[in-house]
């Protein structure tokens, strides 16, 4: 109890600040059954990349004490050491923090992202369940975690607090195991990320085919939207049998007129600078063969530009922690080896000497391309064109060379 009471102590300093930290221990036993509620919160997409898929808290109101404070496991830090390369390598830090909470809806106004309000109908017993389940994560050595974006983020972090803390069965409306859903972690970030092509595009190349295997309902609710969806329709069979909806109401705590078009990015698209490329490349390699010039400098570019693109997608897929990037197919376009032969590749063209890794990349794209249909990996369409430039760039060098050989024989 003493614990609880230093819990208390701190909660009330946390609230005359409007500090964001909170106590570090127990939360007070709740007085009467209806001094307490409990509620998930879920967010509405940001314009931001790390917005789009909404996001996830817990709201803890004691009414007696004055409290409202928001459980929020979505917190990290740019500043942290080595923050860019330990998000690459997937070994990035979230925890949980707690807030105010009209500090809290003030930062969503702000940012014009409407919140839901799920009032959730646990029992005074699973209520001091849950909340001690979050005091204990809160501790110091627990609020890290190692975060994943698909299998423990800002909303399966909550659901599995709330399931853990119910006295009896969690059972949703549908089956949450059976991967007969149709629907790929690929869809889904698709979905939430209509209107914001170039990041669409940047997460379709970074996820590999393991990202086009249909998934169950559990795993869909890393998505904060289905979370509210199956909890809406879930039910709490107690342990006397005794059946109770999980959720008791719903509304809408901040309004703000905001909608996901709103959001959504405009300019050129990545298939219409793909398709330009595309063209300028076409064009340029007809007039290069025309005039029996090399034009070395676009292969510069090109295959400089697929080698740093592949340095990116080997290191994810070899190296990263990150969920559902390996095997990655794109490799056969983009890779490494582009950008570490480079200097070889455009000494063969000046000297209009024929080079065998331009007849070996010609061979792989044309494949890649043929089999496009049956890959076990779905591609952006924009791909398609960016192969296009590549494998005419490296039939180029095959032309100009065999012309050069006949004339040679002459």
């Amino acid at each position: 109890m003493k614990q609880h009471l230093i819990f208390i102590i701190y909660l009330f300093a946390f609230l005359t600040c409007s500090s964001v930290s909170v106590a570090q221990t127990g939360i007070q036993e709740i007085d009467t059954p209806d001094s307490t509620r409990i509620s998930l919160l879920t967010c509405a997409p940001g314009g931001e990349i790390y917005f789009l898929f909404g996001h996830t808290a817990i709201r803890y109101e004691n009414y007696t004490r004055d409290i409202d404070v928001i459980f929020n496991y979505g917190i990290f830090n740019f500043d942290a050491p080595h923050f860019i390369l330990r998000f690459a390598l997937g070994n990035t830090d979230y925890q949980l923090g707690v807030t105010d909470y009209n500090h809290f809806t003030r930062e969503y106004n702000s940012q014009g992202r409407d919140v839901w309000q799920q009032v959730l109908n646990l029992t005074p017993r699973e209520k001091e369940k849950l909340i001690s389940l979050l005091e204990e994560n809160y501790r110091p050595e627990n609020r890290v975690y190692r975060y994943n974006f698909f299998y423990d983020n800002c909303a399966t972090r909550p659901r599995d607090q709330i399931e853990k803390a119910i006295d009896g069965v969690l059972q949703y409306a549908d089956n949450m195991t059976d991967n007969d859903t149709g629907v790929t972690f690929r869809d889904l970030l698709h979905k939430y990320s209509e209107g914001h092509l170039w990041s669409r595009f940047g997460m379709d190349m970074c996820m590999g085919s393991q990202a086009d295997k249909p998934i169950n309902r559990k795993l869909m609710m890393f998505v904060p939207f289905y979370l509210q969806e199956y909890f809406n329709t879930a039910r709490i069979i107690d342990k006397k049998g005794q059946i109770r909806p999980l959720v008791s109401s719903e509304e809408k705590i901040v309004v703000t007129g905001k909608n996901a078009i709103d959001f959504q990015s405009g300019g050129i698209t990545p298939m219409q600078s793909a398709l330009l490329l595309f063209i300028i490349v076409t064009v340029a390699t007809i007039y290069g063969l025309r005039q029996q010039r090399t034009l070395w400098g676009i292969d510069l570019i090109l295959f400089f530009s697929a080698g740093i693109a592949g340095c990116i997608l080997a290191f994810l897929t070899f190296l990263s922690q990150h969920p559902a990037v390996s095997p990655n197919y794109l490799l056969f376009v983009f890779h490494p080896l582009h950008l570490f032969c480079l200097p070889w590749i455009i000494n063969k063209i000046r000297k209009r000497q024929r080079s065998w890794y331009m007849q070996a990349n010609l061979v792989v794209l044309t494949l890649f391309i043929l089999l496009w249909a049956i890959i076990p990996q779905k591609f952006p369409i924009a791909i398609l064109p960016l192969a296009l430039c590549l494998l005419i760039r490296s039939g180029n060098n095959l032309i100009l060379t065999s012309r050069s050989s006949k004339k040679n024989e002459k």
